[in-house]
This record gives structure tokens, sequence and C-alpha cells, in this order.
């Protein structure tokens, strides 16, 4: 396939900019993948769609405030996103400023400093000469909000561009379909039998890129770390054993699984991923999906089709946009079920 077949059209207005005033109070699309059949439902009928013994599978990684303004020593500005944690006093990051950053190079960030130690590639590694990156982000650092969501940060951010369960800090980007759910839905799902299970995979700011090559067998994935514990895959092999479904709360989700299943079984798993999932991959642990809407032509929309088939998805984006859903990461919600011989 090529990369126009993932093109839709989406009006400015559909991207929503705020997240809605509670988690849940959200719609959420529920597209069979084998028939194609479409149902417009919201978030807090989620309960219902699901049943004991199903286990679902949450990204516990935590967004760190990695989008940094500062000025060099001539006063030029300089803003920094970080990619990657590297420990407690490195990191990879992107970088705008008027001229290429030097190794030595010294970037201001109220009233602190922090210094450039290399450059890798497209990126640069970037120190805390006195220590404690992740508290040095703390105090000066702003919510990565995508490209998309055209506001500043605001306070509000903090709390809203981060799940209720995020609990490892280290992505740059909210793995947004675990943005709907509060305690309370949780507790409901979890009085219903349904059970739960967490991987990690630090969203990196790759996500965000557009795909630019035309024939996707051309395409190079970014790298994201990935965690799959023990813990993991023996709640996947019980609910396999139970007829439960696994059910990936979001795309980082399904590619933690995935990846952890390179081998055709499930299999604790630590290291990065650049595993491009698009029509014609074989899921192998994946039994449903809950993600929001992603950007045309984007390895999520690919990975998506790939699950419940390209026919069905382009046309249920098509519905979403002509019935008003939000889209991206403040965005409405889509159940997914496979097409057949996903």
């Amino acid at each position: 396939m090529r990369l126009s077949d993932f093109h839709y059209d989406l009006p400015p207005d559909r991207i929503a900019q705020h997240p809605p005033a509670r988690r849940g109070d959200s719609r959420l699309l529920v597209l069979e993948g084998a028939t194609g059949t479409i149902e417009d439902r919201r978030f807090q009928d989620l309960p219902a769609l699901l049943a004991p013994g199903d286990l679902l599978v949450f990204n516990d990684t935590r967004v760190i405030p990695a989008r940094l303004h500062g000025t060099k020593d001539s006063g030029g500005a300089v803003e920094l996103l970080i990619e990657r944690l590297l420990g407690p006093v490195r990191a990879l990051a992107h970088a705008r400023a008027s001229k290429p950053l030097k190794p030595g190079r010294i970037v201001h960030v109220g009233g602190e400093a922090l210094q450039v130690v290399a450059r890798q590639g497209p990126l640069y590694e970037v120190a805390r000469p006195e220590g404690d990156l992740p508290a040095f982000l703390e105090r000066h650092g702003h919510v990565p909000l995508p490209p998309y969501i055209r506001r500043p940060d605001e306070g509000a951010d903090r709390e809203r561009y981060q799940t209720v369960y995020a609990d490892r800090p280290g992505a740059v980007a909210a793995p947004t379909a675990g943005l709907h759910f509060d305690q309370t839905m949780l507790d409901r799902l979890a009085a219903g039998g349904v059970r739960s299970a967490r991987v990690t995979l630090h969203v990196g700011a790759g996500t965000f890129q557009p795909v630019r090559a035309e024939r996707l067998d051309e395409h190079e994935m970014h790298a994201e770390q990935v965690e799959v514990g023990e813990e993991v895959c023996a709640a996947v092999a019980d609910a396999r054993r139970r007829g439960g479904r696994v059910v990936a709360v979001g795309t980082t989700a399904v590619r933690s699984l995935e990846a952890a299943s390179a081998d055709g079984a499930l299999r604790p798993f630590r290291g990065d991923t650049r595993l491009f999932i698009r029509p014609g991959y074989r899921f192998r642990s994946v039994d449903r999906l809950l993600t929001n809407f992603h950007l045309p032509e984007s390895t999520l929309l690919m990975l998506v089709c790939a699950f419940a088939g390209h026919e069905h998805v382009m046309a249920a984006y098509r519905h979403a946009v002509a019935a008003g859903y939000r889209f991206f990461s403040y965005g409405d919600a889509m159940l997914i079920s496979p097409a057949q011989g996903s």
C-alpha cells in the first residue's frame, strides 16, 4: 500500500484543542472489523462492551515536562524538546535555534544551565551539570503538547495530558487512549470482572513525525523504549486460558505486546522497538483495541487499518468526521475488533 491510501479530509474544527470537562465525557465509536459495522456509543458504555475475564493492557508511561525555552550566552533563543532520558543527568533532545548547537554550548533556562555534550544525528545529547535532570524539568519544563494543539500549554495540562495510572516517567507524548479513564471507570471495570495489566512504552516525539516515503516499505520507524514484564505475559496467558480477550489500551500497548511477541510467543521483553505495523501484519497478542483517532497518513492510522481492515477503518473515519467526533489526543475514542485474519 501507499501513503496516499491513508489520507482523509479533516476539518480543523474537529481537532480537539482541550480535553473534555471530565475524563470519560467522550464519545466511543465501536467498529466491528470483520463486518465494518459501526455503532455510536459513549465511553461510559465501555463496561457493557467488555466481559468478565477480559484483560485490559495499559501503558503506564508518564509524560515528562519535556519542552524547554532557553537562551544561549549570545541571547539567542533555543527551544529544546527532550526525546529520551539517558539517566539522572543526561538526555537526548531536539533543538530549535538560529544555528546548530556546538558541543560545550550552555543553554540557560530559568536561571539554570544545561550543557550541550554532543551531536547524535538529528539529536543533541544534553546534560545538567549540577545533576537531577528530572527535577530540573519539573521546575522549568512545559507539557509537550502535540503540534496540532495550537495553543500554549496550561496548568491544567500537567494533569490532563497524563493518564491517572501514569507511573514511569519517560514519555514526551501521552498514550492518549488512556486519558479517558478515571479511577471510577477503573473500579467499575474491576468490579465487572475485567482484569488489567501494565506495559511500559516511552512514547517519543517521533510519533508525530510525518511519513515522507510514498512507498511504506521505505519508511524507517523511530525507536521507542519498551518493557513487557513476566507478570504481563502471565496475565495474557491466563486470560486466554479463561476465554477472555486481550484488549490493548492504545496503539502503544499494541506495539509493546507485539514487539514482545516477535518470535511468535509473548515473552518478557526490554529494549528498543522499531516495529512498523501496517496492513498485512499478523497480530499475535491483541484481540481488541481501544484507541483515539489518528492523523491522516500516520503510522498509527496504518496500525489501526492493519488491525480492523483498511476499507472498514477509513469508512469509520469518514463517519466520525461527518458525525462530529473530536479527533486526536484530547478527542474521542474507538473500540475496535479485528478484521478476519488479522
